[in-house]
């Protein structure tokens, strides 16, 4: 998996049993520069396939707040870092973002995810999905990992954070694109290879 992300590592372990992944451990750096969520997530997968000589899954994901005119976006895992001069935690970002927003009218989210399977230069696979949402007042809950606490999706009372481990496997952007890509890759010929 080309990720060093432990957390998203093992949320797509649960969510794609069929699957033998890998933590990329001494992935190479890449410099995540594309303007969209797919496009970062092609970079890392045909990347990671040079560097290892394997099939790969990346996924690059992120957070868009309307009233940021969709941001942070591309930059959520840096969201903030400009400001403060480095990478900030995730408590941090979240009231980072709270505060930037804590007067907007219209809290509307997505979480979105994109997963590509880079099975080989000319067998490639890509699914996007997303949820939507809307931006809490504050944080709650301990679960999940990132903007979770501050994310609540539609229809719901809660924030991904309070929600358990499955729940949030069914309703995530990333539970989302990893069933769909489970059943993709359920579906071709020699992904093995």
């Amino acid at each position: 998996m080309a990720t060093t992300n432990k957390h998203k590592f093992l949320e797509l372990t649960d969510l794609m049993p069929l699957v033998q992944l890998e933590l990329a451990t001494k992935l190479d750096e890449v410099d995540e520069n594309a303007s969209t969520f797919l496009g970062n997530a092609l970079l890392k997968a045909e990347a990671a396939y040079k560097q290892f000589n394997r099939p790969v899954i990346s996924d690059d994901s992120g957070l868009c707040v309307k009233a940021l005119h969709e941001g942070p976006g591309v930059h959520t895992a840096r969201y903030g870092s400009k400001e403060f001069g480095r990478m900030l935690e995730s408590e941090e970002r979240n009231e980072f973002l709270l505060k930037n927003i804590e007067s907007a009218q219209d809290r509307s989210a997505s979480f979105v995810c994109c997963m590509v399977a880079y099975i080989s230069p000319y067998r490639i696979y890509t699914v996007c999905e997303e949820v939507k949402g809307s931006i809490t007042m504050k944080q709650a809950g301990c679960g999940g990992f990132g903007y979770d606490p501050i994310f609540q999706i539609d229809g719901l009372d809660k924030t991904m954070a309070e929600l358990t481990q499955a729940e949030k496997g069914e309703l995530s952007h990333r539970g989302r694109a990893a069933k769909i890509m489970n059943t993709l890759l359920a579906s071709i010929e020699g992904v093995e290879e």
